[in-house]
């Protein structure tokens, strides 16, 4: 099974929760379900697992549940396992599919018999239906598909090399220069193939990267189903519309998606809350437009201009032509490659906590990316596909101006570590190791 870090974060609530449940969302085929299963066979002596897709005579149990305690009576009688009290864990997989057991959880985990873990791939939008979400009763952990360190584990990497490029980051020291081509060489491949589980298995079961973009095909087909069987109906072809149109929306050299891409919309009010959508179910992250460089950045945010990237830098690889993979392995300029960097580090990012924007002036130019820390610190990044990585206009002058609150500065690029003046050149392989905990 392939390695992932949200198993210490599964290990870390069973050892420190009072009374809550664990609430794994995320999107579809990320992980959930095989980590969840293989973290409560070690964890507990009693597993019930319930999956209200494929059981659905347990979902329709479970939605005619009354009350909490009628509830666990339905959960015992469609249980095949033995439910001991003291050391059972009762899962609840697909929980959108009965939404309102989450609202039952409060009573179930104050009563102290079981553990419970709620999953589901479409919870960040079915919760909004939900009458009351018992706030203080859900440890909620999100995950992503695998990061880059985590496709490094799965491909050979050893722990300790990322221990040793943590270290020569922190220092600013450049890093050895055959670990920089390993790394290098497994960033190429990570482009190609993502951090989906099914997509990365594959991978490293062949070798074939025809295998792996018939996984991407299909992941992108599951999505579209989800869309056609979650989405309000009135507005199902054009969030669809959106979520397809997202790779050709990012050959564009601003990145930014064009409304006037999508038939019938002339203003960002007729789709906002179909990109909202997309971004709460998980398969698409926006970055949206902030119209100062200072924190707090949601004072200045602009939802009018967005960025929208796949939520899996390999299903955006997956979509354009084959050709593009041989680019990358042959480090050949191409029109996609500037799309795909960014899309790999907002994806980063986002899996190690942070909500990236984008800033963009007359006077200054764009800024392909900026995060707030929690200390109100503000980094920026500009992201470098090609050889011109020295030229950034627009960082230097942000730099330069009393408008612009700056503290930090990079450049995410294709070579070892550097530092120039107030700028610090990073490989983009290590935009990972930015971390918002």
């Amino acid at each position: 099974m392939l390695r992932r870090k949200a198993m210490e974060r599964f290990r870390f609530w069973k050892e420190h929760k009072t009374k809550q449940a664990l609430l794994v969302t995320g999107a579809r085929q990320v992980g959930k379900s095989t980590l969840i299963r293989a973290f409560a066979e070690e964890s507990y002596d009693h597993v019930v697992m319930f999956d209200l897709v494929e059981n659905m005579r347990a979902r329709d149990s479970f939605a005619q549940a009354q009350s909490a305690q009628d509830l666990e009576l339905r959960m015992s009688v469609m249980s095949d396992v033995d439910m001991i009290p003291g050391n059972t864990v009762v899962i609840v997989d697909e929980v959108q599919e009965c939404p309102q057991i989450v609202t039952f959880i409060k009573y179930l985990v104050d009563k102290g018999d079981y553990d419970f873990i709620l999953s589901g791939s479409m919870l960040g939008v079915a919760l909004d239906n939900i009458r009351s979400i018992p706030v203080g009763y859900l440890t909620e952990v999100r995950m992503f598909s695998l990061d880059f360190e985590e496709f490094c584990w799965a491909n050979g990497v050893p722990a300790t090399a990322f221990d040793m490029l943590r270290q020569c980051v922190s220092q600013c020291e450049p890093i050895p220069d055959y670990l920089h081509n390993r790394f290098t060489d497994v960033f190429k491949r990570y482009l190609l193939v993502g951090g989906m589980p099914d997509a990365v298995n594959a991978f490293l079961g062949s070798n074939d990267i025809g295998q792996v973009r018939v996984i991407q095909n299909d992941l992108r087909r599951y999505y579209r189903e989800d869309i056609s069987k979650y989405a309000p109906k009135d507005r199902r072809l054009v969030i669809q519309n959106i979520y397809d149109l997202v790779p050709s929306e990012l050959l564009h050299s601003s990145r930014r998606f064009h409304l006037r891409s999508i038939e019938g919309v002339k203003r960002f009010t007729q789709v906002q809350d179909e990109f909202l959508w997309l971004t709460n179910a998980g398969v698409a992250l926006a970055q949206y437009n902030i119209a100062e460089l200072a924190p707090p950045f949601l004072l200045s945010e602009n939802r009018n201009k967005i960025k929208l990237f796949y939520s899996d830098v390999g299903l955006l690889t997956g979509a354009y032509s084959k050709e593009l993979s041989r680019d990358i392995l042959d480090d050949q300029p191409s029109v996609n490659l500037g799309s795909t960097y960014e899309n790999f580090v907002v994806q980063e990012l986002a899996a190690h906590g942070f909500q990236t924007h984008y800033y963009q002036s007359k006077a200054i130019g764009e800024i392909d990316a900026a995060i707030e820390r929690a200390d109100g610190t503000v980094t920026v990044f500009e992201v470098k596909s090609g050889k011109g990585y020295r030229s950034h206009a627009a960082l230097d002058n942000a730099l330069a101006s009393s408008n612009c609150q700056v503290d930090e500065a990079y450049v995410l690029y294709n070579g070892n570590i550097e530092i120039a003046e107030s700028v610090t050149y990073l490989p983009v392989y290590s935009a990972g190791l930015f971390s918002a905990e």
